[in-house]
């Protein structure tokens, strides 16, 4: 009863945090909490978490989720709504301090404002652990744990996405506009001692939802890692992969389904829920049949999946229009019900030729995750012609399998036509009769097959070949992937990533992580002959305008032009043309943040308009300027 009485008070204030006029920027005191009666024990704390797993959460869910964003500012996938003006596609017009996008056109201005919201959530707890009183020892440190995780969450991407930014270290109670940025590297020291404090003091076992210690380990690894101290991620990666072995044996229900394997087991709705999982460490959460306010639908067949029912593309070989959601009523839930049996996309995430084709070599022919196992994958030629005008005036057209149309438009062959992986994006959703979109279902955060990958890594970056390969061979090995042999670069693993992780990684940060390492450590890329990178020009020459696009200046800009078929090729849609430049590596930080930002100075990444006033970033640690 106590529990649930902290649990409403902490959801009953959200929407007073969240009004639409409150700005991070701008905090109000925090009377509403009645802090005096909530975070008075270890229960209330916790409560005031939960605001930050429901912000994890979003990252994930509903349609054009932020995590397309991270997805199609790499090399896996692009923007692919074609008809739609103003979207993340051209960056060098669309990427601007003045135009970061909340929207279905984009949501790099949504980590921004939501990584401080989470900041903000957590520094409540820590600023008010004192005031509480615990059982002991470990139940205070378990709480500020799990508040080190959440604040720590937000500056891993947020000093990847973003650079130099604000470091906010306690809960702030009065209006404030005086931020300033602070080193980047810095931030992540901080986070790397405060992770080590909740990888000691978390519980392993916590509820499903909520960080655990393997959480925090693997939180640790990437804080380790981005600092260059691969030793102890290592160490760390190897303790918890020793607690969480992968499902390598079928175990859901999906098993005595014709045309499923293990992978259609590990990323079902049943895998997700079913506590003898041991590859989950880290989960956000929504479940079916549980009755909870607002849309909580995951939609990724219709984020990920083509638009195949656009009626003017998809047309039969004798020019009539193909697809409808619904066939005719006799074949519903049929085998030509292509709504039922994929879902219903409208091609927001289209994936790359490197996604699609380049990844998947002969080594990975009987790969469960490849596009070779039809089982997984789906490719348009599954999809069935069915119009119900086609069957209502006798075509033979009607229920065979679709044929790209010969004279399909460059904007259509992107949005409408291309392969996807059936396995990770079906979502069912008992609540819907028709246009199916995803449903409830918990969503992986962490794996510890990704735990396998960044230890492989993490031997790439020490020149150890033989466990860099051991590493990622147990993740393929578990796939039913060749073995790999001979020398592991930056490439192995990266195609590795994008094998077990699509749609669960962080893709974009993920190579600035990458990027940043390079120029930090001068290893030579093996990928681009040996070439060399540097942090004093990480962002190249900067000015307004510049958009420079010589290639050596940063990993991140030459790995995705040489992968992302689309920005190396500068395709053309009706609403612009796909470019991007070296500074696009970060993210600008949003004008409104920088702006109204009166007493301090919150800086500007190069390349973008407003760096030209940029200062010194403060080290964590350091006294801000007084404000006069």
């Amino acid at each position: 009863m106590n529990n649930t009485k902290y649990l409403i008070l902490a959801l009953a204030a959200l929407p007073l945090l969240n009004s639409c006029n409150d700005s991070w920027l701008e905090p109000k005191p925090l009377s509403f909490y009645t802090p005096e009666n909530t975070y008075v024990d270890a229960a209330g704390l916790y409560s005031a978490l939960v605001a930050c797993e429901r912000n994890m959460r979003h990252e994930f869910f509903t349609d054009g989720a932020p995590i397309l964003t991270e997805m199609y500012t790499a090399d896996i996938a692009v923007h692919g709504k074609t008809d739609e003006s103003g979207s993340l596609v051209d960056f060098d017009n669309e990427m601007l301090p003045a135009r970061t996008k909340n929207d279905m056109k984009g949501k790099n201005g949504w980590y921004w404002a939501e990584g401080f919201k989470g900041i903000k959530y957590a520094n409540i707890v820590i600023s008010r652990l004192d005031a509480a009183t615990f059982k002991d020892e470990a139940e205070r440190n378990a709480v500020l744990g799990g508040a080190y995780f959440h604040r720590s969450y937000r500056y891993y991407k947020l000093t990847h996405q973003f650079g130099n930014v604000p470091w906010l270290s306690e809960e702030i109670t009065r209006p404030k506009l005086d931020f300033y940025s602070y080193d980047r590297w810095s931030i992540l020291e901080q986070c790397k001692k405060d992770m080590e404090f909740a990888y000691q003091w978390v519980p392993e076992q916590m509820d499903r939802g909520r960080a655990n210690k393997d959480a925090c380990g693997m939180l640790l690894m990437k804080i380790c890692m981005s600092l260059g101290d691969f030793d102890r991620a290592i160490e760390v990666g190897k303790e918890v992969v020793a607690r969480h072995p992968l499902m390598t044996e079928r175990f859901t229900s999906n098993q005595n389904k014709p045309n499923t394997n293990l992978m259609h087991d590990l990323h079902s709705v049943e895998a997700k829920i079913d506590m003898n999982n041991t590859e989950g460490l880290m989960y956000v959460v929504a479940y079916p049949d549980i009755v909870e306010a607002g849309d909580k639908r995951i939609y990724t067949m219709r984020n990920g999946l083509p638009y195949w029912a656009k009626g003017a593309a998809i047309k039969t070989p004798d020019g009539k229009s193909g697809t409808a959601i619904v066939p005719a009523s006799e074949d519903k839930n049929t085998e030509i019900d292509n709504d039922a049996n994929y879902g219903r996309g409208i091609g927001t995430c289209r994936p790359t030729n490197y996604f699609q084709y380049e990844i998947w070599t002969d080594k990975e022919k009987n790969d469960l995750r490849s596009p070779n196992n039809h089982d997984s994958w789906k490719r348009m030629e599954d999809l069935r012609y069915n119009e119900p005008s086609l069957k209502k005036n006798n075509s033979p057209w009607y229920g065979q399998p679709l044929v790209r149309p010969n004279d399909m438009s460059v904007a259509d062959s992107i949005r409408c036509w291309y392969m996807w992986p059936h396995y990770k994006l079906f979502v069912p959703d008992p609540t819907k009769t028709q246009d199916y979109q995803g449903g409830e279902t918990p969503w992986y955060v962490y794996r510890s097959a990704e735990t396998y990958l960044m230890m492989a890594e993490c031997y790439y970056w020490k020149g150890d070949n033989a466990n860099a390969a051991a590493m990622l061979n147990v993740v393929r090995n578990r796939a039913g992937a060749e073995p790999l042999t001979g020398t592991i670069g930056i490439a192995e693993v990266l195609a590795e990533r994008a094998r077990e992780l699509y749609y669960e990684e962080n893709r974009h940060v993920e190579l600035v992580r990458m990027s940043y390492l390079y120029a930090k450590t001068g290893k030579a890329c093996e990928e681009f002959g040996g070439r060399i990178y540097k942090l004093d020009n990480f962002s190249g020459p900067g000015g307004t305008g510049t958009n420079c696009k010589d290639a050596g200046v940063n990993f991140y800009f030459d790995w995705v032009i040489k992968h992302n078929n689309f920005y190396n090729k500068g395709v053309v849609i009706p609403y612009g043309e796909y470019r991007m430049s070296v500074h696009h590596v970060l993210w600008p930080v949003p004008e409104n943040a920088i702006k109204t930002n009166t007493g301090g100075v919150i800086n500007q990444n190069i390349g973008y308009p407003g760096a030209e006033n940029n200062i010194t970033p403060l080290m964590v640690g350091e006294e801000a300027p007084a404000t006069e």
